[in-house]
Parts: structure tokens; sequence; C-alpha cells
């Protein structure tokens, strides 16, 4: 018999089915012909495959001639014994049809696993990660339901496979084993699907991927109709969000190092930890698919773009994993970042921001696959991202609210939000046992946990002080005013070595102008950071004046910008420094009354000079707030 005559329906002869090699025992039935070949001689017979799943002997008895290894011959089913061995019986057949069998899948639901532990069972998806152990290659296999890691050995250390790769579709058939406390797929045979099988398969995963990845329907914390021109945006970000989990793609979170980012970040990485449990069976898959980290500046900086793309590089190598989704919070928005997304998008990593900085649309949005920005819909800063992220946090997994409903407050007051919803938010925090007072210590041990921890996510103890995903509330509480308590202590600190080099101006427009050196008259490497410092000796002078206040604290190549009752653009200033003072290197940006700038150290006097004339030609505005950027 030729390979061209297997499947070929019979044509008047004798029919014998040839079984293919992902047929098992159910496909073989009583009185019908199957082709045998011999696998082992011994002195009783003979043992004969008819699939790679299907072996038993023939007994001599049952036999006529001899046989060697490698021989074809004809045999029908004898019995099935007890015990699972299988006995068959050789026939005469010379002349006769074979007919092609190919099995009949049953496949399984990967959701269903854990019940079916200790059964076979075949599986059909798409390849979204391979890993070389030193023992097995795992192949973590997605269907409709969810990923699986599977098993195939080879020999230790060597990879099993080496045809099938990442976005490859498979068909294999294995056993469901439990490995310390994960169910995976001790793999049997693992097949390549292509033409029609594959794509059948990926119309299926296409299909329950778009039911899979819709954002949850949640109804929103408060009813704010300036948010509600947000959340088709938000409900695109936890789309993609959902649908980056769901294809096994990492996702790398990056987010402003203050109380607003880690309100923003917490609760995404919260719900975003939740969906990828439930959607993998890999119970490490959370900890290897979300890395979540602060960025000091207000904007991507190249050093963060460089090791993340680094990173990101070294885990396709060492784990097959994809490359990841950024997901930028409070950060993101400017002309600042386009560097560094420049820099991923030669690797087509996928990039979504979720911020209320004043944005450079024109710069960034070609850039971005989603991006979220209250100054896109004509709204402002006083929305904030924390705020925003809490309610994409409950689109992407239901069921978190309970531990959230605090969050929005904490956000609103540590970035000073003079919003009509804070009175909403507050009202919230209230009724989940939060008092102002207590929503400010926490907005307070954010940002001293945030300076110390520098660039490190600080997951555990950050989670501990916001109470998300706590199992302490006894120790939240004693924690926050512990590093509420040293955070002022801090704070009066450096204002009691600062506050009598603080210099005054009256400005044209009748605005109050102070100035400090924070390089040269405030403590360095300490908490409160030149930002944060800056920020305090505003809200005493606008205690003090209750009238327009501009603050500027400065060092050799920075300044620092906090404005109440004056309408300023601090984006729009930038720029103009920057094209006006040629060789200044001046860039910089934030909100509109609240930013930072730097130029080239030379050149101070000019840009500062500068900047205090625009200040000076800026309207007064009593109804303008700042919103103070903890850095």
């Amino acid at each position: 018999m030729t390979a061209d005559d297997a499947g070929r329906e019979s044509a008047g002869g004798t029919t014998v089915y040839d079984l293919a090699p992902d047929c098992t025992i159910e496909a073989v039935e009583d009185d019908e012909l199957y082709l045998a070949t011999v696998n082992g001689v011994v002195d009783y017979g003979v043992f004969v495959d008819l699939s790679e799943h299907v072996s038993g002997l023939v007994h001599e008895s049952n036999l006529s001639g001899t046989f060697a290894v490698g021989d074809e011959f004809v045999v029908e089913l004898d019995q099935i014994r007890e015990n699972g061995d299988v006995a068959f019986a050789a026939v005469d057949a010379d002349d006769y049809d074979a007919v092609g069998v190919e099995p009949e899948y049953d496949v399984a639901d990967t959701e269903t696993l854990t019940e079916r532990v200790g059964e076979t069972v075949t599986l059909e998806g798409e390849v979204v990660q391979t890993k070389q152990t030193g023992g097995p290659t795992i192949f973590h296999v997605r269907d409709e339901t969810g990923i699986i890691p599977c098993a195939a050995f080879e020999e230790a250390g060597v990879r099993a496979h080496p045809g099938v790769d990442v976005d490859d579709v498979v068909r294999i058939n294995g056993d469901v084993e439990r490995r310390e406390d994960a169910v995976q797929v001790e793999v049997d045979s693992l097949e390549a699907l292509d033409g029609e099988d594959a794509q059948a398969v990926r119309d299926r995963l296409a299909e329950a991927m778009e039911e899979r990845a819709e954002p949850h329907d949640a109804e929103p914390l408060i009813d704010w109709p300036a948010f509600e021109k947000l959340r088709p945006d938000l409900r695109e970000v936890a789309n993609l969000l959902r649908e980056t989990v769901l294809e096994s793609r990492p996702i790398r979170v990056r987010h402003h190092a203050d109380g607003d980012g880690m309100c923003a970040s917490v609760p995404v990485q919260y719900a975003l930890e939740r969906f990828i449990a439930e959607t993998h069976e890999d119970p490490e898959a959370p900890r290897h698919l979300l890395k979540r980290l602060p960025s000091k500046a207000p904007f991507y900086e190249m050093e963060d773009a460089t090791r993340d793309l680094n990173f990101a590089l070294e885990d396709r190598a060492r784990h097959g994993q994809k490359l990841p989704l950024l997901l930028m919070l409070d950060n993101g928005s400017t002309a600042e970042d386009v560097p560094a997304y420049e820099n991923l998008a030669h690797y087509d990593i996928p990039i979504a921001v979720v911020d209320h900085h004043h944005p450079d649309p024109d710069a960034v949005e070609d850039l971005l696959d989603a991006h979220v920005n209250p100054y896109l819909h004509d709204e402002d800063y006083r929305i904030t991202t924390g705020m925003m992220c809490v309610e994409l946090a409950r689109m992407i997994y239901p069921g978190i609210e309970d531990e959230l409903r605090h969050v929005p407050a904490v956000a609103g007051l540590s970035d000073r939000s003079k919003a009509d919803a804070m009175d909403d938010y507050l009202g919230l925090a209230r009724e989940e046992g939060y008092d102002e007072e207590t929503l400010r210590d926490i907005s307070e041990a954010l940002d001293y946990e945030a300076h110390w921890l520098r660039y490190d996510a600080g997951r555990h103890l950050i989670n501990d002080v916001l109470n998300v995903d706590c199992d302490d509330e006894e120790r939240h509480h004693e924690l926050v005013a512990f590093l509420a308590d040293r955070a002022r202590e801090d704070v009066d600190e450096q204002l009691d070595a600062a506050m009598s080099h603080v210099k005054h101006e009256a400005l044209e427009n009748g605005a109050h102008l102070y100035r400090i050196d924070v390089e040269n008259h405030a403590h360095r490497f300490t908490y409160p950071a030149p930002g944060k410092t800056t920020g305090e000796i505003h809200d005493r002078k606008v205690q003090e004046t209750g009238d327009p206040v501009i603050t500027i604290g400065y060092g050799p190549d920075f300044a620092v910008l906090r404005s109440d009752g004056v309408r300023l653009d601090i984006p729009t200033m930038v720029s103009e420094l920057d094209e006006g003072i040629v060789g200044g290197g001046v860039s910089g940006g934030g909100h509109l009354v609240v930013g930072s700038i730097k130029f080239v150290q030379g050149r101070r006097e000019e840009v500062l000079d500068s900047l205090v004339e625009k200040m000076a030609a800026a309207d007064i505005d009593e109804e303008l707030s700042s919103t103070v950027q903890r850095d």
C-alpha cells in the first residue's frame, strides 16, 4: 500500500482501515479490518501498532508465516482484556482498498481540566509561549476558555517539537496531571495544524476572544457628567487590556511615582492579576505577565524605555514570551514621551495611556493604541488618573469594588483636585470608614514611601498603605499613622531650613511670586524632594496671603512651578522659552498651572527671568486652583 492509497474510498474490494496516528482504541470496531505494523517479535507472537495510541499482540496461534519489525499486514480485533491489553488476529487480505480513518476528536476545554485529572484529552488552540526547561519543553496553549501549560519531553533540556512556535495552531493529545498546585497536560502527541483545520481553530478563538475581552458594565461609583465623557475611552483601554491577557501577552505598567500615580496603578494591577489568574491554569502567571514600575520623571524617560525594552527582549529569548504591552498611567501624554515611544515602535510594542496631564495629542496619538485624557474632552486635571483607573479596574474585573471605593478620594486629595465631585468621593470613603483626615494621612504616607522606594514598585508595602489587597487592617492603620507622622515631621524640618530663604516679588498682574533656591537652601537627598518642598512652601504662602500666588523652586538646571489663582499655561510657556532662548535646552511641562522645566545650567538666570515675565503677563483667575504633583 502506498501513501496515495491512504484515505481512498473503497472501490469494490475488501476495505481495510488505516488509522491516523492520533486515533485511539475507540476508533477500533469489531468485525472490521485494520492495517497493522509490526513493532516487536517474540516467541509467542508479534506486537503491532495500528496508530500511536493503539497497540496489541497477535498471538502465534493467529499467525501464519514469519514477520520482522516494520512489516505490514491486516488484522481484526480479537479481544480487549480487563487489564486493558488488546489482542488482534491476522486476516488474509491480499487484494484490499485502504481507507484512512481520522479520529473523531472530542476536544476538551481548558477550563474543565481541573476536573479531568488522570484523563487523556485532546486540545486545540494557539501556542502563546514556549519555554525550555532543564527537562521538558513547556508549550502554553490558548483555547476559547483559558491557557494551559503542556509539557512535551524529548530528552532533558532538549527542545521538543522544534518546528512549533508561538502563534502556531496545534492539536495536542495528552494526559491531564497535577504538578504541585498547577494542572498541566503531559503531551503524548502534538501536531501543528494548517490550512482549513488551523483556520477553523483561529476563527473559534477570535469569536471567543471578542466575547471574553468585552469589559464589564460597572455602574459608575458616582454621578459625574464630566467623567461620563471619558467612559467610552476607558472601555476601549479595558477591552485592550483584557484582550492582552487573553492572548498571554505580558503587560508592563509605568506610573508616576506619586500618590495619584499609585492610586491609579494599584487598582489596575489588582484587577489584572485576578483576570490573569482566572484565565491561566499556571498559578505563577500573574507574577510573570504583569510588572508595575514607578517613574520619577513626569514623562517616559529614554532610560526607563531602554530598560523596559531590554527586559522584554530578554524575557522573549529566555522564556518564549511575547513582547509586552506598555500601559502608562498618570504619565505619557506629552511630546517629551515621543523619543521613548519611537524606540519601542521598532518592536511593534503596543502602548496605552491613561493620564490627566496637559497632552500633546498631535505628537503622541500616532504612537498610541489607546489614549484616555480629560483634556481630549474639554475637561482638565481635576479628573485625576486615580479616579479614572478605579473605574478602569472595575471594567477589567468585577467584584473588587468594595476594596476600591475609598481610592478615588485618596487620589483627589493627593493631587489637590478641586473638582465638585470630590464631595461625592469623600462621601463614598466615609461609608467605608475613612474620614478625610485618614484619607489625607494615606496620601501623605503614599508620597513618603514613594520617595524612599525610588524606582521600586514596593508592591506589598504600597498595598498595605492604600489598603487594597491588604490582609491586615490593623497593620494598615498603624502603618499609615506612623508614615504620615514621619512625613509631616520631615516636611516641617525641611521648611524650617527653607522658609527664611524664600524671596517675594509682587508681579504687575497682582500675583504674589515666591522664589526659593531649593538646591542651596533645602536639605538634599531626603524627604521632601524639591517638587514636594516647593509645593509645601506654596501651600503655606497661599494660606498666608489668600491672594493669587505663584511659587518657583529652582536648582542649577531645573525649576518647579506651582500656581493658585493665576491663569497659566505651563506647557505653552515651556515651548515659547525653548524657541526664544537659543541654546537654553528648555524642556518640561505638566498641568496648566503646575509643572516643572529643565534647562542648561549656564542659562538659568535668562530662563527664570523670561519665565517670570510670562507669569506677570498672565491673567488672574480667582477660581483657578492648583493641583500639586508630589515629586
